[in-house]
């Protein structure tokens, strides 16, 4: 019989993602979903012939009813398409600033994090398709925060590694049927309260409907161009952040003559490096500080979420703890 295209492409995308990764172990993260229990039928699979040893780990939010008794019953059926060993966390979510969804990524990401660690996995496999690529651009569209915003989500970062990213959800939902994978529909993602369930569900099909076919293949590819741009200025600012460090902070004169996009990724991370959140520091924050670099006035200094200010002094700009009486040091840029 014939092997299920749709199986065919899940199983060859997680091959492909994992190339290069020794034997050893290897966690999947399953909410119990087609994603990601597709995701995870491959990775059994594929670990027969590479002996990686398949952990997986579903993440219990807290957040819905009967949570904990779902959680269970995604590590039953873990079990039952093979996993070496399974786990379960439950974690806190604390919305901050951000909201809900935020707060449980962060901590579902920690969660994942610390097991990988424990276990001493090379690689933490993350069920995201196309279409939540797709949905994560017009997203970052709503914020209007430059191009990381709307650059979509990374195919890998640290252990993480996205191999479904190039297929559809109907796609991971096709290969669940043709293996007999019972799937989960979250009410989550149906609850249009949520700002990216309003996204999936109206939205993309408004657009589907008044564009044409295939906008989420277009958003996805838009996402994959913008990465490798990111990614070759990333390399440039820390060459250039680099270049203007002193012992002190950064140097004005090495910082000017930089292009835009280079200087501020500069100062962003002199920012951060100086303690302030990347939660809260925003593209004003950056901004303010190009200012004290190209545009000074005598400004005294630009105040910075964390409790962290810049001023210019001597030709750098430099990082200071904010303190209610007397601050401490610089803080080197």
């Amino acid at each position: 019989m014939a092997l299920h295209p749709a199986v065919a492409a899940v199983r060859l995308a997680v091959r492909r993602s994992l190339t290069g990764v020794a034997s050893g172990p290897v966690l999947v993260a399953c909410s119990g979903g087609a994603d990601s229990l597709a995701l995870l039928a491959a990775a059994v699979f594929e670990s027969r012939k590479h002996d990686w040893y398949v952990v997986g780990v579903t993440v219990d939010h807290g957040l819905q009813e009967g949570s904990a008794e779902r959680a269970a019953a995604v590590v039953a059926q873990m079990a039952g398409l093979g996993v070496q060993e399974t786990a379960a966390v439950r974690v806190t979510v604390d919305p901050g600033g951000r909201g809900i969804e935020a707060g449980a990524r962060d901590a579902r990401y920690a969660a994942l994090e610390e097991l990988a660690e424990r276990f001493g996995a090379e690689a933490v496999l993350l069920g995201h398709t196309l279409d939540d690529q797709a949905e994560t651009v017009l997203l970052g569209l709503t914020r209007g925060s430059g191009g990381r915003s709307i650059a979509g989500m990374r195919r890998g970062f640290g252990r993480f590694r996205r191999p479904l990213l190039d297929l559809t959800r109907a796609q991971t939902e096709a290969a669940c049927r043709a293996e007999d994978i019972e799937f989960w529909a979250d009410p989550h993602n149906s609850d249009l309260r949520f700002t990216r369930t309003r996204v999936r569900h109206v939205v993309l099909p408004l657009l589907e409907d008044e564009l044409g076919p295939g906008v989420g293949e277009t958003l996805a590819r838009t996402a994959d161009g913008l990465q490798e741009d990111l990614e070759a200025l990333d390399m440039w600012a820390t060459a250039a952040h680099q270049d203007a460090q002193t012992p002190t902070g950064l140097d004005v004169e090495q910082l000017a003559p930089m292009p835009d996009a280079v200087r501020r990724r500069v100062l962003r991370r002199a920012a951060l490096a100086a303690g302030s959140p990347p939660s809260e520091l925003f593209r004003v924050h950056v901004l303010a500080l190009d200012e004290l670099v190209r545009e000074y006035r005598g400004q005294l200094r630009v105040e910075l979420p964390g409790h962290v200010h810049a001023v210019r002094e001597d030709g750098e700009l430099r990082f200071r703890r904010t303190a209610p009486q007397d601050g401490a040091g610089p803080v080197a840029g």
